[in-house]
């Protein structure tokens, strides 16, 4: 089983701070850092000092960093043109000596988008379509060959396709709850299929949607990493889960139903449900980042636990 962290840096949090949180996930042995891809914070969290960009925070960390994974999870396909996308990535990929990962969703939080000035279109999913099709079609066209596409949104004429990312192929991420076409898209073009703050049944339908679709256009079902994102507060006892579920503003009850909260038994416990549906995958959603002795707890605890 694979952990990761993942954060949300739009709830309030310095590029610094980011760095340290991605140094600790380095240190403690976890395989990856990931970060959402928001410029708004959502519900009470005042957000100071303000929004950091997603791949701007990743190429800073591709540098200060040497053996982790990542990635995003999900870059808004609103906030970029595709070309420009591809671009991104690749140097990001190059920065880090190939070790970048694209999550790559269809943008939903209309408020941030309004708060910046950043289109909303009423077609998202198409765009996306499209999207995915264009970032994954660049990066694959050999060197000294042009790439185009005539698109109901995108239009590409004789792109030379560069520059090339690090690595030979660059893993993308698809996720989401929809029933029909998410899994379809992600039968095409996914190396991992990721379903954040879902039940181990919602999660285990979700999945079956997805190795159905992969098998319907002759993809092997087992090509995919299957993921979870949930939602991480572990204490050593109970005072320690009820003081980390109130500095983010949660219930103990809730979090344990919907997340991985409690002792490391517990959340031990509750992976292993994930594991038995086919999850090989598990992002813990760190929502406090000053509370590393958090990430530590969860490395000797947890982690040295699942191998």
């Amino acid at each position: 089983m694979d952990l990761r962290i993942f954060t949300e840096p739009q709830q309030g949090a310095s590029y610094d701070t980011l760095l340290t949180v991605a140094k600790a996930t380095e240190d403690l042995g976890f395989d990856a850092f990931f970060r959402s891809d928001h410029y708004l914070r959502m519900g009470s969290a005042d957000g100071l000092p303000g929004p950091t960009d997603a791949w701007i925070t990743l190429a800073g960390l591709a540098r200060e960093t040497s053996r982790i994974r990542l990635g995003t999870l999900m870059t808004a396909g609103t906030f970029r043109l595709p070309g420009v996308l591809a671009i991104q990535v690749a140097q990001v990929d190059q920065m880090s000596g190939g070790r970048i990962e694209l999550g790559l969703g269809s943008g939903w939080f209309e408020e941030e988008h309004r708060a910046y000035g950043i289109p909303f279109p009423k077609e998202k999913f198409g765009r996306l379509e499209e999207q995915l099709a264009i970032v994954t079609g660049l990066w694959q066209t050999p060197v000294g060959q042009t790439f185009s596409h005539d698109g109901t949104y995108y239009q590409l004429t004789e792109s030379p396709a560069l520059p090339k990312p690090a690595q030979q192929k660059v893993p993308v991420l698809i996720g989401g709850h929809g029933a029909v076409r998410t899994p379809s898209l992600a039968a095409q073009y996914a190396d991992e299929f990721n379903i954040p703050f879902a039940s181990v049944e919602d999660s285990d339908r979700q999945f079956g949607r997805v190795r159905a679709a992969a098998e319907a256009i002759g993809r092997k079902a087992d090509d995919l990493v299957y993921s979870n994102a949930l939602v991480a507060c572990v204490g050593k006892d109970d005072s320690e889960v009820a003081r980390r579920a109130a500095v983010i503003g949660r219930e103990v009850d809730e979090l344990k139903a919907n997340g991985l909260a409690g002792s490391p038994a517990e959340v031990v416990d509750k992976i292993g449900r994930y594991a038995e549906i086919g999850a090989s995958r598990i992002y813990f959603q760190v929502l406090d980042l000053d509370d590393l002795d958090h990430l530590d707890l969860i490395a000797s605890q947890v982690k040295s636990q699942l191998g």
